[in-house]
């Protein structure tokens, strides 16, 4: 009988849910109550256990979205009972299969994959499974870091790794990083690693069996709190199915503090210059320390001293009076959250305004591209978020077309993924025109540079209050001063201006962006 489960109820707001990551493979055997795979809505992650043994039959696969009630995999209990054998038999089977396995002699060598069409090179940031580590198929083994994102290397065959490139090591795109010596039948399993390694005991092969996938294994939101807490998941013990990290695991996880190191395994000297890292800062102390500077970092730094050098860059200045966006936004913020499920920023009013203002002015929304010049006709808006790695500049595509909640809901799931380092190069590539906030910094003026190729960008500060005049009488207003960088090459102070007092005018009276007057 083939048993079919469904995404369950998994919170009253809750209509769809993403699956994480599968524990288990298409095909494989699983025991009820197992943890086969896990479950991610917008709140929380959840894991799903098996109901039944039997054959897994994997139907929905890593990061597909399901609706509360849709099926995600079948359980074939029949095979379970089919495959019942003795305990004899097992163990002859078992053995059998183990002494068909082994190395093949053939070495895979794994070099750094071309990962976009202007990275050149990239960075090792961390392996993920260790040298001497039996590794399958499309396993994630590591991470590398290029100037634009984050990628993650896949094993390219089941065997043995050989760890060549070490952390923190650049290479070039051909680049060496590993080799991994293939292996047939599987992982070797405990009685053949006990056959083989003379000083493993009986006992230890009988804890290390009981291991699973998921032992030792944090979940996406525990390993997420336990980055930000700098806690390694080896540190600590999970009390989830098959010893899993949970996020309640990560929450109640302390920081250890540094061992103290034992004196017959360590040098006097070494000893002693422990001590002095150990040591508490004293005041009015000079020390410094260097570090690497990375991929991302590096590239920022070369492009923003070349658009300085290859543009005619200017900056012009207005202030717009943003008290009607205010009260727009303390009156129908909780309606819109209500029914959008998002919260009403200032983004989305930004957006809409400079789509508007760069349809009627052209220039702004170009580039130069040689001897010619690119007009758009959509409106692809860059907006600059400030990411753990560096500065990085997701772009909101065809943001003219949308709505405000649309724009907010983008908005968000890219600075998610920036912050969490998960943007991909074609959510970072192009981009006609950008919007940075350093307003919410505190910031209250600054000349933004160009992002090229692009020919402006728009800064946003913070929101002060100030007198103003107005129709002869002083009044207090939140006023915000902008500022628009733009290559004087393509870009004319008329247009320029006229650009920055369309976007004062329709952010000034929102309710122009509504009726598009």
């Amino acid at each position: 009988m083939s048993l079919e489960m469904k995404v369950p109820a998994v919170g009253e707001s809750i209509s769809e849910v993403t699956i994480g990551q599968w524990f288990k493979k298409d095909g494989d055997q699983v025991e009820m109550d197992e943890v086969i795979c896990e479950l991610e809505s917008d709140k929380a992650t959840f894991e799903l256990t098996a109901e039944a043994a039997g054959v897994l039959k994997i139907q929905a696969q890593e990061g597909d979205t399901l609706e509360i009630g849709d099926t995600i995999c079948s359980i074939d209990t029949d095979a379970a009972a089919g495959d019942s054998k003795p305990k004899e038999d097992a163990g002859a089977d078992k053995k059998a299969e183990s002494s068909a396995s082994g190395k093949t002699g053939e070495i895979k060598e794994m070099i750094v994959p071309t990962v976009g069409e202007s990275i050149t090179e990239v960075t090792l940031a961390n392996w993920l499974k260790a040298d001497g580590d039996y590794v399958e198929l499309d396993e994630i083994i590591a991470e590398v870091d290029s100037d634009k994102a984050t990628f993650e290397l896949p094993a390219e065959a089941n065997g043995i790794l050989r760890h060549v490139a070490q952390e923190g090591d650049t290479l070039e795109i051909g680049g060496l990083i590993c080799k991994i010596e293939v292996t047939e039948g599987g992982a070797p399993s405990s009685e053949d690693s006990s056959s083989t390694s003379e000083s493993s005991s009986a006992s230890a092969a009988s804890t290390s069996s009981k291991d699973t996938y998921a032992t030792g294994h944090a979940s996406p939101a525990a390993a997420k709190i336990l980055a930000e807490k700098g806690i390694n998941a080896n540190d600590i013990k999970g009390t989830g199915k098959d010893g899993r990290i949970t996020k309640e695991d990560a929450e109640k996880a302390e920081r250890k503090a540094p061992e103290a190191p034992k004196s017959e395994s360590k040098p006097a000297a070494a000893k002693a210059s422990e001590k002095v890292a150990d040591a508490p800062k004293v005041a009015g102390s000079r020390d410094s320390r260097r570090e690497k500077m990375t991929s991302l970092r590096k590239t920022v730094s070369r492009r923003l001293v070349s658009v300085k050098n290859e543009t005619a860059m200017l900056t012009t200045f207005n202030e717009v009076n943003m008290g009607p966006i205010m009260e727009m936004r303390k009156k129908f913020k909780d309606q819109f959250k209500e029914k959008h499920g998002v919260n009403l920023g200032f983004m989305s009013f930004f957006t809409k305004a400079v789509c508007v203002a760069l349809q009627e002015w052209p220039a702004v929304n170009a580039q130069i591209d040689g001897n010619e010049i690119v007009y758009n006709d959509f409106c692809d808006i860059s907006i600059a978020v400030s990411a753990p790695k560096g500065l990085v500049v997701p772009v909101i595509r065809n943001a003219e077309a949308m709505s405000f909640e649309e724009i907010e809901k983008e908005v968000v799931r890219l600075a998610t993924k920036a912050r969490d380092n998960k943007l991909s190069i074609e959510e970072m590539t192009g981009g006609t025109f950008t919007l940075t906030n350093g307003g919410i910094f505190g910031s209250m003026m600054s000349t933004p540079i160009i992002n090229a190729p692009q020919s402006a960008i728009l800064g946003m500060h913070n929101i002060v209050e100030r007198p103003m005049a107005v129709n002869g009488e002083v009044k207090i207003l939140p006023m915000m001063y902008l500022a628009l960088s733009y290559d004087h090459r393509i870009i004319d102070g008329r247009e320029s201006v006229s650009f920055l007092v369309r976007v004062k005018q329709l952010l000034e009276d929102p309710t122009r962006l509504l009726f598009g007057v």
